[in-house]
Formats: C-alpha cells, sequence, structure tokens
C-alpha cells in the first residue's frame, strides 16, 4: 500500500500517569486508533516538559519523575481523524491536542498484497 498527498496530523500531549480505565491513557488512544482502522499511531516519551500547571517534569537523576511528558501522532485523512475526536474529547481531561494539515510524501509497507 501507498498513500501519498493531503493529510492530517493529530497530536495528543498528555502526561505519563494519565490513566483510563486502569490502563495508561496513551495506550488506550493506540488501542482505539486500531481499533477504529486509522494508519497508525505512535507514543513518544519526553525527557523533560511543562504543561498548564508550570510544573517541570524531567528525567534527569537528580530530578525524578513518573510523569514524563508524552505524545501519541497518529496521521491519516480528515475523514479518519474525524472518528476518534469524539473519544479524545471523552478520555483526555487533561492534556492538549492539536490537528495540522500536512502533506504525505511517502506512505508505505513492506507487505505484499
Amino acid at each position: 500500500m501507498k498513500i501519498t498527498g493531503r493529510a492530517r496530523r493529530l497530536r495528543i500531549y498528555i502526561g505519563e500517569s494519565d490513566h483510563y480505565k486502569g490502563m495508561p491513557l496513551y495506550h488506550a488512544i493506540v488501542l482505539k486508533a486500531k481499533e477504529l482502522g486509522l494508519a497508525g499511531a505512535s507514543v513518544f516519551r519526553g525527557i523533560e516538559g511543562f504543561g498548564a500547571n508550570s510544573r517541570i517534569h524531567s528525567a534527569r537523576i537528580l530530578a525524578i519523575s513518573n510523569d514524563l511528558p508524552v505524545l501519541v501522532d497518529i496521521v491519516d485523512s480528515v475523514e479518519y481523524i474525524e472518528k476518534i475526536l469524539p473519544f479524545l474529547d471523552e478520555i483526555v481531561k487533561e492534556g492538549l491536542i492539536t490537528i495540522e494539515d500536512i502533506e504525505i510524501i511517502k506512505y508505505a509497507n513492506n507487505k505484499n498484497e
């Protein structure tokens, strides 16, 4: 499969300690994206950052934190991104959600179809 052209990037900025129904929030988002048939999702763990409360979360040895910043990044068509928005509205209690229009240069998998 090869996809190129206009798309949207959805980014969800949350904390590592955020949970939903007993599981990490980032994991719940990835599972929902898969369930809805989105093209893919990636989770990135930050080494330092701060949000609305201005408290710095850091992975530095002298500032051990169990609530590091987490970014869930999803790229897909407008139609598919819109499918997951009601779920995010329900489960993301604290954080930041952004959407950007982007241009996909190449998206392909190695599976022979």
